[in-house]
C-alpha cells in the first residue's frame, strides 16, 4: 500500500478524497440483478460523526450490530492498484465502493485492530479505533469493473468505532496515531 504514515503520535498529512453516507443499503441481493437506486448517490462534502453510534444519516447510524464497525475507510491509492491491476482507462469512482471516508496519503489497511487515531480536517479531530478488515464483495466485480472483488482483496478498507463527536469535510486532513498505536510503514 502506498502512503506516507508518521510515527506514532505525529501527525501525517493526509486528503480526504471523498465522503459517503446513505440511509439505504443499495448493494441488496444479488449482484447480478443490479444496485437498487440511491436517490441522492451518498456523495458528501461534510459528515457528521457522533461517538459509538457512526455517522448520522448513514445507514448503520445507531445499529447495535455495528457500533464498532459504524465507519469504513478506504484508501484511494486500493483503487489505484485496481485500475492497474484491472487496466482500467481511469481509476474508479470511490463512492461506489460506498465507504464513509475515502483517504489519500495513509496505509488504511495496514492499521492493526485496536489502533486508535483521529483525524482532523479543520473542524477538530475526531478520535477513532480500527476493529476489522472492510472486506470487499461481490457487488466490487460489478459496480467497479470485473475482476475488481479478486483486486481489491487486503485493501478493503477497515471497519472503525468512533469514539468522539465530530465533523469531517473533504480536503486537507491530519491523521496521528494515537500514543501505544503500532507504528505503520509507508
Amino acid at each position: 500500500m502506498v502512503g506516507s504514515v508518521a510515527p506514532v503520535g505525529h501527525a501525517s498529512t493526509v486528503e480526504v478524497v471523498a465522503l459517503h453516507t446513505s440511509p439505504l443499503h443499495a448493494y441488496e441481493g444479488r449482484p447480478g440483478d443490479g444496485p437498487l437506486p440511491d436517490p441522492d448517490g451518498g456523495s458528501r462534502e461534510r459528515i457528521e460523526i457522533r461517538a459509538g453510534l457512526g455517522v448520522v444519516g448513514d445507514r448503520y447510524f445507531g445499529r447495535p450490530a455495528h457500533r464498532t464497525a459504524s465507519v469504513t475507510l478506504l484508501a484511494v491509492e486500493s483503487l489505484q492498484h485496481v485500475a492497474a491491476e484491472l487496466g482500467l482507462p481511469a481509476v474508479p469512482d470511490p463512492l461506489l465502493t460506498r465507504r464513509n471516508v475515502v483517504l489519500r496519503g495513509f496505509a488504511v489497511d495496514d492499521l492493526p485492530r485496536d489502533t486508535e487515531f483521529t483525524l482532523d480536517s479543520g473542524d477538530g479531530a475526531v478520535r477513532f479505533r480500527a476493529h476489522r478488515p472492510a472486506n470487499p464483495c461481490s457487488w466490487m466485480d460489478v459496480v467497479l469493473a470485473p475482476g475488481a472483488l479478486r483486486a481489491l482483496r487486503r485493501r478493503g478498507g477497515v471497519r472503525c468505532e468512533p469514539l468522539s463527536n465530530g465533523f469531517l469535510q473533504v480536503g486537507p486532513a491530519e491523521l496521528v496515531l494515537a500514543e501505544g498505536g503500532a507504528e505503520l510503514g509507508a
